[in-house]
């Protein structure tokens, strides 16, 4: 059983909790809130998404009752170029979260894609309402879409997985929502060394595609502000954003 009132006993931060049965999209609601005003820290939950949203305009398969589907909406005041910062800490704060609740012990896919094995199981999407006069995200939202026992996938997703665990939902997701408040502001030095030890990337054959082209290399490191240094033909080069491909799941 899922609802209000079990996500909020299980809560330690005071987060207002806005549940639903059904929405579109829990960071669809959570934007519009933030745009119309609303000034307190909350999380939308839903037991369903008819249009999860993923990183890069992908969709988030959210069936009914098998999963979290999540957002947290806080107001962190910070220059926009911080904000990227938030992207990388959530995928720290959602494996503390699985480890303290489990004994499963997952890995991170740059830049915050959450792997068990060779198989997703979790997709994090982090957007910001900004104010432009001021160059400030006056208000942030980092949506969670996390597969618990989801196994029946669309045919055109792939690599997709689940935790495959019995787990108090409402507990893990308070617990998400505990985690991310106390990390998403931090600088990158109090959680960097983590997302290294995590990372799932580091000495395997990848590509990325830049301006259209696509260009094979190899992941061997993590600097100070999360990005991902590869080695390609040329050298070595320093990811900053975008989607890389490990291409033993290449298909």
């Amino acid at each position: 059983m899922l609802n209000e009132k079990r996500i909020k006993e299980n809560l330690k931060s005071d987060l207002e909790v806005l549940y639903f049965e059904t929405i579109d999209s829990t960071n669809t609601k959570a934007k519009e809130l933030l745009k119309n005003g609303k000034n307190n820290d909350f999380i939308v939950v839903a037991n369903e998404q008819t249009k999860g949203r993923g990183r890069q305009g992908k969709s988030f398969y959210s069936p009914n009752g098998t999963g979290i589907y999540m957002s947290l909406a806080f107001h962190p005041d910070m220059p926009l170029q911080n904000v990227v910062t938030a992207t990388t800490a959530a995928s720290v704060a959602v494996c503390k979260a699985i480890e303290k609740l489990t004994d499963i012990k997952p890995k991170i896919k740059w830049v915050n894609d959450i792997y068990i094995g060779k198989n997703k199981v979790c997709g994090i999407l982090t957007e910001s309402v900004t104010d432009i006069n001021y160059e400030v995200a006056t208000g942030m939202v980092i949506g969670v879409g996390l597969n618990i026992k989801t196994i029946d996938f669309p045919e055109d997703i792939l690599n997709a997985g689940s935790l495959g665990v019995d787990i108090d939902r409402a507990k893990l997701i308070a617990t998400i929502a505990d985690e991310l408040l106390s990390v998403v502001l931090k600088d990158y030095s109090n959680f960097i060394d983590y997302y290294r030890e995590h990372s799932m990337l580091l000495g395997k054959e990848i590509f990325y595609i830049e301006n259209g082209l696509k260009t094979y290399a190899t992941a061997i490191s993590i600097d100070e502000k999360g990005g991902l240094v590869v080695k390609t033909d040329d050298g070595l080069k320093t990811l900053r954003s975008g989607e890389i491909t490990v291409r033993e799941q290449e298909k």
